[in-house]
């Protein structure tokens, strides 16, 4: 026997959700679909949807060919195969070849240079990163060329990409894991703060240019990498995170640099790791964060995609982008939950206003399949917002003048040095709004019952000030609270017979009334006990 035999991996447990999404994806297949889009979100567990779907190839006896379009993808992916105990070829220079491997594990630049893959059969080829590699050279030929009749999954964080071509022109469906939103509410994802300048505070971009979809990265550089801007975001950090385990996204290598070393200079330990970077200088980068030996990292365009470090609690967005796909990346990289770290939540300070440009992720409703046509891709979608900072009213980013009160934006050319201040997602804001209504309507639950009155005069002031009835779940211990005495259920039975006797109520409206007070369970010993 040999060793790894001795050792046999465990392989990860999956979330209900990530079961029900291969579950769905195997309907489709069964359904005919032989092009899927397969939609997780940053933190929902991607790597392990993609392990778990190899590992019901390979016990099938298909072959699968898995592409990664960074070096660094490889071995992440391999580790993954490996918790599930897979049979792993690789086409990448630096890791063995073997054909006769069931997994094919391939970097899209070294297939490029390779040709034995094109006559390699596959049954399944999973593209990872699909909103890159689909679109790759590579991709392209696999799609229609070397592998047109296998089983296409494109497994992707977020379907949409800068560019005309979408991901729904090449796949036919798509099946999909709960959006961020949902991942909080169970527990999944960590909770999020949000910290940006006013939009009209925000760096000024009028002088840069698009190339190939985003802000031109030259231009870019000359509006972000500015001393009073990377001091500004130093100062903003020692007064909102300090002591909080950061990530910085950055215009360019240079701009990272002078970022890291503005923190050093505030005797904040911080480093950069960009594209030179050796994978295994990496790692040991990664691990001084997650050990504390190092507080800010700053980077561009490594830590965007393929990071994995759950500790971290801050994300500094400082490179403007109008790629929904890079934007909601970058801020799922300290969406993860680490309990174990006391981690309570993530927060993004956004000196970029890429959150008023491209939105949070909780505002997620659902995912879709964005074509050429599509006017929800990338650079399209709905109008940036701003608030008005007089009357608080949301108007379209590009009014001048306030519909209501007249406030008018003044077009300040001038780097704005103002603090960052908390901005919250449509999701966060909802749940203020409902928060308050709650207090509301407990507050008028508990006036009806001490005056006498009926519990529907509390439901009547409640839709006199919303416009909208109240949901009978926040019935629920809204008078007596959580822990209701046997004297507070007889004071409320006694209160709902002198309403019913008073309006010609059944006794199945007082138990009913009496249910949504306390619960569905116990009224028995409270109306039969002398029955």
């Amino acid at each position: 026997m040999t060793a790894q035999n001795a050792t046999a991996p465990t392989p990860p447990t999956l979330r209900p959700y990530q079961v029900q999404l291969i579950k769905d994806l195997y309907n489709k297949l069964g359904e005919g679909y032989k092009r899927v889009a397969v939609i997780a979100g940053t933190g929902a567990g991607k790597t392990v949807i993609a392990g778990q779907i190899c590992a019901h190839a390979e016990a099938r006896g298909c072959r699968l060919l898995f592409l990664v379009h960074l070096d660094v993808l490889v071995g992440q992916t391999y580790d993954k195969m490996q918790a599930f105990g897979l049979h792993c070829g690789f086409i990448k220079a630096g890791w063995k070849e073997d054909p006769t491997a069931p997994i094919q594990i391939a970097s899209v630049q070294t297939m490029t240079k390779r040709h034995w893959w094109k006559k390699w059969h596959a049954d399944v080829v999973l593209f990872d990163e699909a909103h890159t590699t689909v679109f790759s050279q590579v991709g392209q030929q696999v799609l229609y060329k070397t592998h047109p009749q296998a089983v296409h999954l494109a497994l992707t964080a977020t379907p949409y990409r800068l560019g005309k071509a979408q991901l729904g022109d090449h796949m036919e469906t798509l099946v999909a894991s709960p959006v961020p939103s949902v991942l909080q509410k169970m527990g999944y994802l960590a909770p999020m703060k949000y910290y940006g300048l006013s939009p009209e505070h925000q760096i000024d971009l009028s002088g840069v240019g698009t190339v190939a979809g985003d802000y031109d990265e030259r231009a870019l550089k000359n509006a972000c990498d500015r001393p009073e801007l990377v001091e500004r975001i130093v100062e903003e950090w020692l007064r909102l995170v300090p002591d909080k385990r950061t990530i910085a996204f950055c215009v360019d290598v240079e701009h990272a640099r002078h970022v890291a070393e503005a923190f050093n200079q505030a005797n904040v330990p911080a480093a950069t790791v960009d594209g030179e970077t050796p994978i295994k200088d990496r790692q040991k980068l990664y691990a001084e964060l997650r050990d504390g030996h190092i507080l800010v990292l700053t980077s561009c365009n490594v830590i965007s995609i393929g990071f994995d470090e759950p500790s971290v609690e801050v994300g500094l967005l400082l490179r403007p982008t109008q790629s929904r796909a890079l934007h909601h990346q970058q801020i799922g990289r300290v969406m993860r939950i680490a309990p174990h770290t006391g981690k309570l939540h993530g927060t993004i300070l956004d000196q970029a206003g890429n959150l008023a440009r491209l939105g949070f992720p909780e505002d997620i409703e659902f995912y879709h399949l964005p074509t050429r046509e599509d006017t929800e891709g990338e650079g399209i979608g709905s109008a940036p917002i701003k608030q008005c900072p007089a009357c608080g009213r949301i108007v379209p980013i590009f009014l001048m003048t306030c519909p209501d009160c007249k406030h008018e934006w003044r077009d300040e050319s001038q780097v704005c040095l103002d603090d960052l201040e908390e901005v919250l997602s449509d999701e966060q804001v909802r749940m203020l709004e409902e928060q308050e209504m709650l207090r509301f309507f407990h507050a008028q639950r508990k006036r009806s019952y001490q005056e006498g009155a009926a519990p529907s005069w509390s439901d009547r002031r409640f839709f006199e000030k919303f416009n909208c009835m109240p949901k009978d779940a926040w019935c629920l211990g809204s008078i007596f609270g959580a822990s209701p005495t046997l004297e507070d259920k007889h004071n409320y039975k006694n209160y709902l017979m002198r309403v019913a006797q008073r309006q010609g109520k059944s006794i199945a409206w007082v138990i009913s009334e009496f249910q949504k007070e306390f619960g569905p369970h116990g009224w028995e010993a409270i109306f039969l006990k002398n029955a």
